[in-house]
């Protein structure tokens, strides 16, 4: 009773703030307002995270010998993967993974609400995950807290969808900038990942996010980045074929990554809820690979800056510390192939299993494998310039996460911001779009986004795509219909028709499957002779609608339907054929219109 009246007593205090909230700061003022609490939060879920990371991953490999290899490799990420999986099953009790198809999903087909978990669910699955070896990325669990974060705060001070969209972009924005200090990449991330569209009313929120979410970052963590680089020399217009076809090779990377990760998530779902099969084989694959290749354990970002501060060879060998290959200098650039070939199926074993992490540091970790592996084999063969080893590790991050995630532009800036390699700013401007550009003749969206693209739920920047994707079909379905029985002679049907709000009813039979309609237009020469009303029954005098709606179709369809027949009204079935409603040409078209002017408004 008393948690009663205190709930009842914090939902009258948030009605009251409301209505002074309404009559005192108008809502672009306060989405600025929320948008800087968005980045706040975002940021501390960011140090959070990584601390509880680094504090895990600290504890569990302090004492390991790293001119050996350790047989607790094949331990610790099976407990790692089985005490995520245990956490998001019992505890969560809800579908945590793909962090940031979940937010496309949410924006296109939820109208940008996340569960109130995700505020926090996937910081702890993630932290146990990554901390004890999971080959994944804390990007993309950051980003998706971030967003929920947004949707959240939205929901509670009772925003309008097209403002939950924005604070997710803000969320999501704030955490890229948080986690890296780089304001500019969430920001690009946004646009080009999130495809939500920046007007001046959506630009200036998505800014406050960015730039809360990095201020705290630094109170936070100090002025340290992630990645520490100094790039060795400028770049020289004479290694323009080396960046090109360094490109092209980050596009072909990024094509493997993803048809693999594709290939190795459909072997996982193909288990359906055996979860014990899922670990035995998710787990056995990561550990193996972790205790061949240690370079593989958690996020990796350790062994790439190795490859990006590396001036000696002694420096780049001690990526082979703590595995078989060690002292093994002349099989650097094997070890370096093996890791960059078998990465994927790290990745894909870890979530598949039952961990909890992203593709986002994946990404970035292949890239830079597979730039200092270019410039490696580039320089043994001497295939031409010189080609400084460490910029191009720089490089291939942006070429692999331009491909990965179909954003050229956060690959330009993150790792430019990320690194401090403003210098080479040109450079990554051709390796970024040789990668997109040979990416895209084979996999037209990104990682994120093809999931959603297959079902038709992907949020585009073609406004008039996007308009209806984020439209519902339940929303425009009129149930207030009048239906009639197949067996009604005529005189009762005109009591029903004189009783009907519209010109059409449509015939049911008793378990309301649909038969027929009758329209009031085709039968209007009989209606009117009295002598006829027991001559003729429904039966008789009904039409087959000139299509029908299923309730799963995309509005696209909907709307090629209505073109194509150029019906006034269509009926919408479920899969049993069992009718829900009808939807008007009029009502539809209105909604259209009115979602494309609050699409479009500044």
């Amino acid at each position: 009773m008393a948690k009663q009246i205190e709930i009842d007593s914090t939902d009258s205090l948030l009605q009251r703030f409301l209505q002074w909230r309404e009559a005192h700061i108008t809502d672009k003022q306060f989405t600025l307002l929320l948008s800087f609490f968005v980045g706040f939060f975002a940021a501390v879920a960011a140090y959070v995270l990584h601390w509880i990371i680094n504090e895990i991953e600290v504890l569990l490999t302090a004492g390991f010998d790293i001119t050996s290899f350790n047989w607790l490799y094949l331990i610790y990420p099976v407990i790692g993967i089985y005490l995520t999986s245990l956490f998001v099953r019992y505890i969560v009790r809800d579908n945590i993974s793909h962090g940031i198809t979940r937010i496309l999903y949410s924006i296109s087909s939820k109208r940008s609400r996340l569960p109130g978990h995700n505020c926090w669910s996937s910081v702890i699955a993630s932290a146990i995950t990554i901390g004890f070896g999971g080959s994944v990325g804390a990007e993309a669990p950051i980003v998706l807290t971030g967003s929920a974060i947004g949707s959240n705060l939205g929901q509670i001070f009772k925003m309008d969808s097209r403002t939950l969209m924005l604070l997710m972009g803000c969320g999501a924005s704030a955490a890229i900038a948080g986690i890296f200090k780089a304001p500019i990449a969430g920001l690009v991330f946004t646009l080009e990942v999130l495809m939500i569209d920046l007007t001046m009313a959506s630009l200036l929120p998505i800014l406050i996010a960015s730039v809360t979410a990095v201020c705290f970052s630094y109170l936070f963590n100090g002025s340290a980045s992630l990645f520490q680089y100094n790039p060795s020399e400028i770049w020289l217009m004479k290694r323009l074929p080396a960046y090109i076809l360094l490109g092209v090779f980050g596009g072909l990377l990024s094509l493997y990554f993803i048809r693999m990760m594709t290939f190795c998530e459909n072997v996982f779902s193909k288990m359906g809820n055996n979860h014990l099969a899922k670990l035995l084989l998710g787990g056995i694959t990561l550990s193996t690979l972790i205790f061949l290749f240690p370079s593989l354990y958690g996020e990796g970002y350790g062994s790439i800056n190795i490859l990006l501060n590396g001036k000696t060879e002694a420096d780049w060998n001690s990526i082979l510390n703590n595995s078989l290959f060690y002292g093994h200098g002349k099989l650097l650039v094997l070890y370096l192939g093996m890791v960059l070939v078998t990465k994927v199926f790290a990745t894909s074993a870890t979530n598949g299993g039952g961990g909890c992490g992203g593709t986002f540091a994946p990404s970035l970790f292949i890239g830079a494998f597979g730039g200092f592996l270019f410039a490696r084999v580039w320089n043994i063969e001497q295939i031409g310039v010189y080609i400084p080893e460490n910029n191009f590790t720089m490089l291939g991050m942006a070429a692999v996460m331009a491909g990965v995630m179909h954003a050229p532009l956060t690959g330009i800036f993150l790792i430019a911001e990320l690194t401090g390699g403003y210098g080479m700013f040109i450079p990554l401007m051709i390796v970024s779009i040789c990668s997109y550009l040979t990416i895209i003749i084979f996999e037209p969206h990104s990682i994120y986004g093809m999931r959603l693209a297959r079902e038709g739920k992907l949020v585009t920047h073609h406004t008039d795509h996007s308009v209806l994707t984020l439209m519902s079909l339940d929303s425009v379905i009129d149930r207030s219909y009048t239906s009639v029985d197949a067996d009604m002679p005529l005189q009762s049907l005109v009591h029903a028709l004189s009783q009907s709000k519209t010109d059409i009813l449509p015939v049911l039979d008793a378990a309301g499957n649909l038969l027929g309609e009758i329209n009031i237009a085709k039968i209007r020469h009989i209606v009117f002779r009295t002598e006829l009303y027991y001559h003729f029954k429904v039966r008789q005098l009904m039409l087959q609608p000139p299509a029908v709606l299923n309730v799963n179709d995309p509005m696209e369809t909907v709307m090629h339907k209505f073109d194509e027949t150029d019906a006034v009204m269509l009926p919408v079935v479920d899969l049993e054929n069992h009718l829900q409603g009808y939807i008007s040409r009029t009502h539809l078209y209105s909604a259209y219109r009115q979602m494309v002017a609050d699409f479009s408004a500044d």
